[in-house]
């Protein structure tokens, strides 16, 4: 059972930046992928990236340019910086391991935009 902890949310005015942290209980070296999710209420959750064990990344359309995710093995956690963030980015924002052991998601962490 693999656990995730996210981290690094709160509260940004629009055009601010946040980075969340995603870590695990174990060694993510040899994980298919990583992705982020974000959900807000009455809303099905969203796909945002997916950075792959082979250091590819993919982003839904609406945070390219804007969003980077990126990982560090040595601590066994992934990150997704948010640079010009608006207020349609709010959300609780979920870390998603897909893993030889199965998938599992975290408990998510809040962002909100509002000035």
């Amino acid at each position: 059972q693999v656990q995730l902890v996210e981290s690094g949310g709160g509260l940004v005015q629009p055009g601010g930046s946040l980075k969340l942290s995603c870590a695990a209980s174990e060694s993510i070296f040899s994980f298919y992928a990583m992705d982020w999710y974000r959900q807000n209420p009455g809303r099905e959750r969203e796909w945002v990236a997916i950075i792959r064990a082979d250091g590819t990344t993919r982003y839904v359309e609406t945070v390219k340019d804007r969003f980077t995710i990126s990982r560090d093995n040595a601590k066994n956690t992934v990150y997704l910086q948010m640079n010009s963030l608006k207020s349609e980015d709010t959300g609780v924002y979920y870390c998603y391991a897909r893993t030889t052991s199965g998938d599992y998601w975290g408990q998510g962490t809040q962002v909100t935009v509002s000035s």
